[in-house]
């Protein structure tokens, strides 16, 4: 157990360097969009599926402060939207049928995927940057290779599974924070 904690606390102590430039970037992404009623579709896999759901909430709910709801979606909620379409299609275009359905130029999409590598999760982003929605992909390590496809590509430099979703979660709740502060700023 000590092992892990003192790898998380590297991990963790390193993080403004490693990764809050990019988290910088994504936040105002997702405050511009927010704040002119622009929509966030969040997506991923498994425990990334859940921060999507976690990220969402937190947007339309709230992180900290009481203020009006603002607009997000997570496309791993719909259980008859995702079955129909890996049924009737194929597994892989899940989340891109629902940006081509709900992705509008201006909107933001946030995909998680710790390996860089689900297909699912990039056909999603691919779909979203041919609608002219911003593209912000949250990785690992193991995903560095597909940073630069994107307009912001948060990479947590481990290789841990999770490590690198408990940095995600973090940097989503810094992305969240900062569009609380930026609706202040702007009332």
């Amino acid at each position: 157990m000590r092992a892990y904690l003192d790898a998380l606390a590297t991990l963790v102590s390193g993080a403004s360097l490693s990764i809050g430039p990019a988290v910088d970037e994504a936040a105002r992404l997702v405050a511009d969009a927010a704040l002119h009623g622009r929509t966030s579709f969040a997506f991923g896999n498994g425990g990334s599926a859940t921060q999507a759901q976690h990220f969402a909430a937190e947007l339309v709910v709230r992180y900290k402060d009481d203020r009006p709801a603002l607009p997000a979606v997570a496309l791993t909620a719909d259980v008859a939207i995702l079955t129909a379409c890996a049924n009737d299609y194929d597994y892989s275009v899940i989340f891109a049928r629902q940006i081509e359905a709900l992705g509008k130029p201006g909107d933001v999409a946030v995909g998680l995927t710790t390996s860089g590598r689900s297909p699912n999760v990039l056909k999603g982003l691919e779909a979203a940057k041919a609608r002219g929605l911003a593209t912000i992909l949250l990785t690992g390590e193991k995903g560095r290779a597909e940073a630069a496809r994107w307009d912001v590509a948060i990479v947590v430099p481990s290789t841990e599974t999770a490590h690198v979703q408990e940095l995600h979660l973090a940097a989503l709740h810094l992305i969240c924070r900062f569009v609380d502060e930026e609706r202040g700023r702007r009332s």
